[in-house]
């Protein structure tokens, strides 16, 4: 792995880099709504393996994934529940995670114990229009080495082994909200984050 990491302009033609690197197996570094996270092709299983390996992330901490639609959100996910059905229309695009079935063939970093996939459409413009540059779902791990604090500028995320970073500022902002939405099962809180529920502070 290469310890240079380029950190470029989040404008169209850094985006469209971004987007050609993560096609091409990379990872790049984004900022998101909350914080900013490394993405890789979450349906590719090499990908997903190279992420892990440059984060030292653990294998019971699933990864999340972006999407931009809810047709993308159907090539991760068996089933949408109803209750998730509900906490899309009201809080997606922004920054609650859902974790819904998963889909079989997943790669295993991405899945929980339970069988489930954590996704959220990003509210934020450049998140969103690398997802859109990519066209297919990409993972939204935090950019740290695991047990590190999150990157909240470019230069934080400049992990060994990222390409690049989409500089696009700072963010400050907390982590997602988790929301479990499992079949036949209530609505539970998994973390609680950037986005408020009711009943919840």
């Amino acid at each position: 792995m290469s310890p240079i990491t380029d950190i470029v302009a989040a404008d169209e033609e850094g985006i469209a880099r971004a987007a050609a690197a993560v096609l091409s197996g990379q990872v790049v570094g984004y900022p998101t709504e909350t914080l900013y996270g490394l993405g890789v092709d979450a349906l590719s299983q090499p990908a997903v393996d190279l992420l892990t390996r440059i984060k030292g992330r653990q294998g019971d901490q699933p990864i999340p994934v972006l999407v931009d639609s809810v047709e993308m959100l159907e090539r991760l996910v068996a089933s949408v529940p109803p209750a998730a059905r509900v906490l899309m229309a009201t809080y997606w695009p922004g920054p609650l995670t859902l974790v819904l079935p998963a889909a079989s063939g997943l790669p295993g970093a991405v899945v929980n114990e339970r069988g489930g996939v954590g996704v959220r459409i990003s509210s934020d413009p450049i998140a969103s229009a690398l997802v859109r540059q990519v066209g297919r779902p990409l993972t939204s791990t935090s950019a740290n080495l695991a047990g590190s604090p999150p990157a909240t500028d470019a230069a934080r995320a400049c992990l060994e082994g990222v390409r690049l970073v989409l500089d696009g500022g700072p963010r400050c902002q907390q982590a997602s909200t988790v929301v479990e939405v499992m079949p036949g099962t209530s609505p539970v809180v998994l973390r609680q984050g950037a986005a408020v529920l009711p009943g919840r502070s």
